[in-house]
């Protein structure tokens, strides 16, 4: 029973380590701040021909 309890800690573990490491192994300061557009958005192109 006691071996059952640790392995399960230790997928657990694993689980929680994997998570950690997608999550905030990436930039250095974290993630990027919004980008300020003082522009208005861009319009896609119109396939339509007038």
């Amino acid at each position: 029973m006691t071996l059952l309890i640790l392995e399960a800690l230790a997928a657990l573990l694993l689980f929680v380590l994997m998570i950690w490491w997608t999550m905030f192994s990436g930039r250095k300061k974290g993630e990027l701040p919004p980008r300020e557009s003082s522009e208005a958005p861009e319009e896609p192109p119109s396939d339509r021909q007038s």
